[in-house]
């Protein structure tokens, strides 16, 4: 009697640890399934809905009237289309190159260990702190000619100086360069600077005491250590470059005219202020195929990376 009522209490405290393992593996899921479920309903099913909208003939509002692939045929017959097209290639290259190569200049710099290293870096890092806004309306005011550097350099008697960058079609999506170089370019030299801390030493002295120069060492042996790094950071700025919106808004506007736009402020201002959701939607979707474009390669880097290391 005594074994078998043993027994019993030890097959229930072996199924309460079973439903107490079981309630383990599955409490994290259940945490995770409001947060997966939102994602999923917010994001990807407002990328679906955008779809679709792409589809139809859709004005101020949302109407499911298909039209096939007529919007992305007059998305490609429209002129301001081009330009932001245009502006996104000249944009986004200018970007993504002068960040890689300033970013990778400070991080040389102050991989030197030089003096006050800590000051220097935070003071390149801050700019990444302020959002695109906040950068837009303080370089608008510093490229302003009544009231920035035209003004100030003609104050101290320069008179004929002129830098009217931000009025001039031809040179105002230039001005975005400007400021969102100075904005990202302290993230470049961040990455840049852990990639640099974490090459070993010896393959440098080793490369010393074959006599090579410091610059013959860093561009032979060191840069090409840092493929992963640059990959990276070109896929950063690239996905930052396609999206740019605020910065476009609070800089230039688009202006003059549309001379400054890109892709996203294209799309905003014909999906909500011009009544044209339906054309708006095929812009947002080219530009999702941009992301795209850039995210699926750097994913497949990264997931064979992590599969052969």
């Amino acid at each position: 009697m005594t074994l078998s009522t043993s027994l019993r209490q030890e097959g229930r405290a072996a199924s309460r640890r079973s439903s107490s393992g079981r309630l383990q593996d599955w409490l994290p899921r259940l945490v995770l399934a409001p947060s997966v479920a939102i994602s999923l309903f917010f994001v990807y099913g407002f990328m679906l809905w955008t779809f679709v909208l792409s589809l139809t003939s859709s004005r101020m509002l949302p109407s499911y009237d298909f039209i096939g692939f007529a919007q992305y045929g007059r998305l490609m017959e429209n002129e301001r289309w081009w330009v932001a097209s245009t502006n996104l290639v000249i944009f986004g290259g200018l970007f993504v190159v002068i960040c890689l190569v300033l970013g990778a200049f400070l991080a040389i710099l102050l991989d030197q260990r030089i003096r006050r290293e800590g000051t220097l870096r935070t003071i390149y890092l801050y700019p990444m702190a302020l959002s695109f806004i906040v950068t837009g309306v303080v370089w608008k005011w510093l490229l302003n000619p009544g009231l920035g550097l035209q003004a100030m350099v003609r104050s101290w008697g320069f008179e004929s100086f002129t830098f009217d960058w931000l009025i001039d079609p031809d040179m105002a999506v230039y001005t975005l360069v400007i400021a969102a170089v100075w904005q990202a370019s302290g993230f470049v030299m961040a990455l840049f600077l852990a990639g640099l801390r974490g090459i070993d030493d010896s393959i440098i002295k080793a490369a010393q005491l074959d006599g090579g120069s410091l610059p013959r060492i860093y561009w032979r042996v060191v840069i090409p250590c840092l493929r992963p790094v640059m990959f990276s950071a070109v896929m950063i700025l690239a996905h930052i470059a396609i999206k740019s919106f605020d910065l476009v808004v609070a800089l230039t506007g688009g202006g003059p005219g549309y001379a400054s736009d890109l892709p996203a402020t294209f799309m905003y201002t014909h999906a909500f202020t011009r009544a044209q959701v339906g054309l708006g939607s095929a812009s947002a979707m080219l530009m999702l195929g941009g992301v795209l474009a850039i995210l699926i390669p750097y994913l497949y880097s990264e997931l064979r990376s992590r599969k052969h290391g």
